[in-house]
Parts: C-alpha cells; sequence; structure tokens
C-alpha cells in the first residue's frame, strides 16, 4: 500500500507494486470468473483478464444469440459452450459472478440468477447501484458470499486501450460483505486482473453518489451543455460553425486537455498566451459561484434516490432503445456536431499535429 498525502489529507492506494499481478494469479488461482454482459465494461474486463492468464467465462441473454454482444463474444474468442454460456448457466459455474449489465438489467435479471449465489461465492460490481438502492433493485446478496467492487474510472473502451498500452486505468474498490474472510484480497486481485493502474478505497454508497455525479455534471452533462452553449452564444454573434465549434471544443480536446492530463490544470495555464490566463482566472470563479448551486441541486438529486428511480424507470421502459436514439441522432445531426464531424474529418495526422503545435499547447508566446 501506498500513502498519498493532499495537503494534509491522507489517503491510502494500492499499486501494482504493491500487489503485484502475480499476486492476483495466487489468489484466484481456483476461482472462475464469470464475467455477466458484453456491452461496455464486460468484454473490456473479460479481455483483460483473459489476456492475464485468468480463468475467465462469458454470459450472455439466451436471446441475444443473434445479437450483437453475442456476436462481439464469439469475435472475441469465447467460445460456446466452452468459455460462452446464456446467463444462468455462467452464474451456476462462476465462483465469482461479475455482474455487469446495465443497471436496470441488474433488476431484470436478479430474480434468475439469485439462486446460484451459493456459499463461498463473490458477487462483483463495477458501480454501486443495484446493491446502494437495493430497495428499489431488489437486489438482496444472500449473507454467505462476498460482495464486491471494482470501479475503473473510465468507459470500458478505455479500460482496454489503457490495458493494451501498459498504462492501466484508476479503479475505486470496496468490500461490501465479507463471508469468506478473504473478500479484500479477493477484491483487489481483480482490480488488477481487469488492468486497474492503482486502486483506490471507497464504499459502494460513496461510489455510486459521485459516480452519478460525475457522469451528469462535470463529465458528461454539464461538459456538453458548456460546450453547446458556448458554441450557440458564437453562432448567435455571427462566427462561423468552424470558428465556433475549434474555439468551443476542438481546442479543448485536441491541445488543453491534453495539457491538462500531463501535469494539471496550473500547468496548462503556465503553458498559455498572458491574455488567456489573464481572462481564465477571472472567469473561473464567476463561473464556479454559478454551478455551485446547480452541483448541490444534483447532489441532492443522487443521494435521494430521485436519480435513481428515474434511472429504473426510464432505462427499463420497453421503448426506451428508441428513445434514447432519437436523443442520441438529435445531438449527432446539431449544427454544432456536424461541424465536429467536418473538422475530425479534416483533421491533421496526429504525428503532423505535434510537430506544428509541439508541447507549449494553445497560443504560446
Amino acid at each position: 500500500m501506498a500513502t498519498m498525502d493532499f495537503g494534509g489529507v491522507e489517503e491510502t492506494v494500492i499499486t501494482r507494486k504493491e500487489f503485484t499481478l502475480a499476486k492476483a494469479r495466487r489468489v484466484l488461482k481456483k476461482e472462475v470468473i464469470a464475467v455477466i454482459g458484453y456491452g461496455v465494461q464486460g468484454p473490456a474486463q473479460a479481455l483483460n483478464m483473459r489476456d492475464n492468464g485468468f480463468n475467465v467465462i462469458v454470459g450472455q441473454r439466451k436471446s441475444d444469440r443473434k445479437g450483437s454482444s453475442w456476436q462481439r463474444a464469439l469475435k472475441d474468442g469465447w467460445k460456446p459452450g466452452e468459455t460462452l454460456f446464456d446467463i444462468e448457466e455462467a452464474c451456476e459455474k462462476g465462483t465469482i459472478v461479475q455482474l455487469l449489465v446495465t443497471d436496470a438489467a441488474q433488476r431484470q435479471i436478479w430474480p434468475d440468477i439469485k439462486k446460484y449465489f451459493t456459499k463461498g461465492k463473490a458477487l462483483y460490481f463495477s458501480h454501486g447501484f443495484g446493491i446502494e438502492y437495493k430497495e428499489q433493485t431488489g437486489i438482496i446478496p444472500p449473507k454467505d458470499i462476498d460482495v464486491i467492487m471494482v470501479a475503473p474510472k473510465g468507459s470500458g473502451l478505455n479500460v482496454r486501450r489503457n490495458f493494451l498500452s501498459g498504462a492501466g486505468i484508476n479503479s475505486s474498490y470496496a468490500v461490501e460483505q465479507d463471508a469468506t474472510g478473504k473478500a479484500l484480497d479477493r477484491c483487489l486481485a481483480l482490480g488488477i486482473a481487469i488492468g486497474s493502474g492503482f486502486l483506490f478505497p471507497t464504499t459502494f454508497r460513496k461510489e455510486v453518489s459521485s459516480d452519478l455525479t460525475g457522469e451528469r455534471g462535470a463529465l458528461m452533462g454539464c461538459l456538453a451543455a458548456m460546450i453547446e452553449a458556448q458554441y450557440d452564444v458564437l453562432r448567435a454573434n455571427g462566427h462561423s460553425p468552424s470558428e465556433a465549434f475549434n474555439e468551443s471544443c476542438e481546442e479543448l480536446t485536441q491541445s488543453l486537455i491534453r495539457l491538462v492530463d500531463e501535469n494539471g490544470m496550473d500547468w496548462m495555464y503556465r503553458n498559455c498566451s498572458a491574455t488567456a490566463q489573464h481572462g481564465a482566472l477571472k472567469w473561473r470563479p464567476i463561473f464556479k459561484k454559478a454551478l455551485v448551486p446547480v452541483f448541490e441541486k444534483l447532489y441532492k438529486s443522487v443521494v435521494t434516490g430521485k436519480e435513481c428511480k428515474e434511472v429504473i424507470r426510464d432505462c427499463g421502459a420497453p421503448d426506451y432503445k428508441e428513445k434514447l436514439d432519437a436523443q442520441l441522432d438529435e445531438m449527432a445531426n446539431s449544427e454544432m456536431w456536424r461541424a465536429g464531424a467536418m473538422c475530425r474529418a479534416l483533421r491533421p495526422h496526429e504525428k503532423a499535429r505535434e510537430s506544428k503545435v509541439g508541447i507549449q499547447g494553445r497560443k504560446s508566446n
């Protein structure tokens, strides 16, 4: 374990130096890890564990034999009857069952799979939703199994990409129920097995509260709204779609956020022009003051269960997929994101871009 000091606040994290891949293999040597769901997180975690030498099987719905997820699993080399099974059969075979279907789907399949969680098994999540909101989801595990969580801080796509690059992705971990006395070791071993760069502790409650806030806020909802708002103001004042998109999004994703990633927000500020620094430092507190009440309202909606009820209601509806597609199509076909598609199509090759821009980022002088 490594202790990190955040200006007087200490936090213990687990790295691959303290909990090695070799140790993870020893801990999970006799386990059969059943990955249930092959949509977003399922493929990445299953493939990473398989590549790391663990005994992994995949469970998918019977009705999905001709669907995209089943076909994707076949393409990825999972073999029916050997490493690819119907959900119930995979749950029966697994000693550790990773429930990686959507939150709404967990609620739907739990009545059919709960009988397979016999004494000594482990139930694994990558999100605290199903357990934290058990009154709404109905997911109440038996007392004689371990209940654990490893939650990668990124999409399944990046869990796989980071694994293949050797970087790993940050993950949080939690033990909700330790029936066997080895729940923590199982949990950490799985975190290493799926390719985590480092693991930091949380609880199911804290994970779901921070995760739902982040997705609806800075990571997705607020981010999209902020970009759209600035784009709309620029367009309303006579700027072209290309100019509005580049100033609202392209520079953010292709230049500035990369500098933040490298060394932090202050470093990005230091590598921008004096004019950019002055304006950003002036307007930062103004935006923060305007946004804090919105985030407080969002957090309250999360912790009171309002967001949970809406997720279960809307994502479990029979016409959910059609409504989702309509909303995403509306976004994709908006002028701003059509301008974005044009920018991506015209974007120079990465190496050519780096040779012209270098590491100094936006408008350095």
